[in-house]
Parts: C-alpha cells; structure tokens; sequence
C-alpha cells in the first residue's frame, strides 16, 4: 500500500483546496492511502528561529511523515498569480537544514493540483512550483495536472464535490499519479 502524505496550502476554514483534497482521500485508488497533513501549527520561518531553537518540532513531524511516505500530494491555491506565501513557507522548512532536503524530498514523487474560484484554476501557481520542485530533487508528475476552476460550484457548502465532471477529472488524476508512484518507487 503506497502512502501519501496530502498538504492543502490553504489555512481557511471553507478552503476549496482542503475540500479537493478530502475528495482525494476518498476517491484514492486501490493501494494507495493519502494521508491529510496540517499546515496550521508551521510558523513563519526565520533562521534566528532555527539558529536558536532548531526545527519547529511541527516541522520535524511534518518532514518525517513525508521521507517516510511514497509520495506527496500537494493541492495549492492560487493567489496574485502565484504560489501561497503559507505553504512555500512549509516547503522552506522542510528544506531546513539543507542535509536533510535529500532525506525529506529526493527522489520523491510529487503531484500538485488546486482548486480556485477564477477560470484558469491554479495554473499559474502550479507552474510557480516547478522549479521549486526541481531544486528540491522530488520526480514531479507531470503526467497529469488538475486544475479545478468556478470552485464554488464545484463544491457544497459542506465541501463535498457536487460536479460530477471534476469528481471523474480527480479520480483520474489520483488513478495516474498512483501509477506513477507504482513504476518510481524511491
């Protein structure tokens, strides 16, 4: 059974990429099981933090459920055209210190989606993340990109995804991104 550890990079309460990624959980494929991880507890980084005190024991957890995990699962909305500020902020703590971005992300299969009220989804910030995931030397899947637009017609209230469309769209996505995971094992 491959495990995923699942990150929305949004803090909101009624986020559309923690909905998209519930959905996730429960669409996931035959053999793999994703993991929702919280973002919530990360602070922001500062390396007078690190120097002092080390790494945030919620980072420490965080970094060693994903080395310990066959892939990432990153649903990141989209703001100012690009990548939140919150979450690039964890993926710089999980780099900290820098011997352990090998540990924490080489090799790693890494699939990024999103879920945004606009028409173009989260392509921009999606791309914002390439050369980021690059860096980190994680296998990025580029196999298939979900990008979910007009998100709030997508979801109810409760966050369950009533757009059949976008269901049979993530089921694909996630049924791909499994595969990929299958044939690059780290």
């Amino acid at each position: 059974m491959a495990t995923i550890i699942g990150i929305s990079g949004s803090l909101r309460q009624q986020s559309f990429n923690s909905a998209l990624l519930n959905a996730a959980v429960s669409l996931a494929p035959s053999g793999m099981h994703i993991q929702t991880r919280s973002i919530t507890e990360v602070p922001l980084y500062n390396y007078d933090i690190e120097k002092a005190q080390g790494v945030p024991e919620p980072v420490e957890q965080l970094k060693r459920a994903i080395a310990a995990a066959d892939g990432l699962l990153i649903c990141t909305p989209e703001y100012n055209n690009s990548m939140p500020g919150v979450l690039k902020n964890v993926i710089d703590w999980l780099s900290r210190p820098p011997d352990d971005i090998q540990r924490v992300f080489g090799g790693l299969p890494v699939g990024i989606m999103g879920a945004s009220p606009g028409r173009f989804g989260t392509l921009l910030s999606q791309n914002a993340w390439l050369p980021v995931m690059r860096t980190l030397g994680t296998r990025l899947w580029s196999g298939g990109r979900l990008m979910v637009t007009g998100a709030s017609k997508v979801f109810d209230d409760e966050g369950a995804i009533v757009d059949e469309g976008t269901r049979e769209r993530l089921q694909k996505f996630l049924d791909g991104f499994a595969a990929f995971i299958e044939s690059n094992h780290r």
